[in-house]
């Protein structure tokens, strides 16, 4: 009866001791699906005893967050590379933009400067033509008249305008196939050295284009 009762308790102790370690396990099995701990790792210094080594770590395959990141990345790079040569573009627009700018300001100038030139000769011109005219109606004037009164006329001429009209009535007397009055006019003038100069200045003096 005692054999029987000590057989009882031993095997009492070890279903409770194996419930115990089978509770112990299912807890750690349970917190290590929860993430709170590492039960490979926690155990890790018991199985070594027994010659059992942790099995490695076997590395997860990407999952398709990792790819997609990797895909921003890759995205982000290339957006940054297409800002940087837009910039660039940009810079290099600005700085022919500057050059074309500075390029139409100079032709601008030069458009300005020969507009002013060629208003200066169209007035030097009209100026000339003015001259030539007023000239020619003097020198007709002076010819349809009595010599002496011509005379007496051109002793009040400047040297120089009085050359440049007796020019002109030679000019025209030999368009119109007639002598010239310029000689008769010189020897009626009362001033010698005058009419010595005016002979002197019609032979020298370069001056406009009086002869047509």
């Amino acid at each position: 009866m005692k054999s029987y009762s000590r057989g009882g308790g031993i095997a009492k102790i070890f279903f409770l001791l194996v419930l115990i370690l089978a509770l112990i396990i299912g807890g750690l099995i349970w917190l290590d699906f929860l993430g709170i701990i590492d039960v490979k790792k926690q155990l890790s210094p018991i199985t070594s005893i027994f010659g059992i080594e942790p099995t490695s770590e076997v590395d997860q395959p990407f999952s398709p967050l990792l790819l997609d990141a990797d895909r921003l990345t890759k995205e982000r790079q290339a957006i940054a590379i297409e800002r940087s040569e837009l910039e660039n573009t940009t810079n290099e627009l600005d700085l022919r933009e500057a050059e074309v700018r500075q390029l139409e300001s100079e032709v601008n100038e030069k458009e300005s400067s020969l507009e002013e030139r060629q208003n200066s000769l169209i007035e030097a011109i009209r100026q000339y033509d003015n001259k030539v005219a007023n000239l020619e109606q003097t020198a007709r004037y002076m010819m349809g008249m009595p010599p002496a009164d011509a005379v007496a006329i051109m002793d009040e001429y400047d040297l120089r305008d009085l050359v440049d009209l007796l020019r002109t009535s030679e000019r025209l007397s030999r368009e119109a196939g007639e002598a010239s009055l310029v000689a008769y006019w010189l020897s009626l003038m009362p001033d010698r050295e005058r009419a010595a100069e005016i002979q002197r200045l019609m032979v020298e003096k370069p001056g406009p284009n009086l002869d047509g």
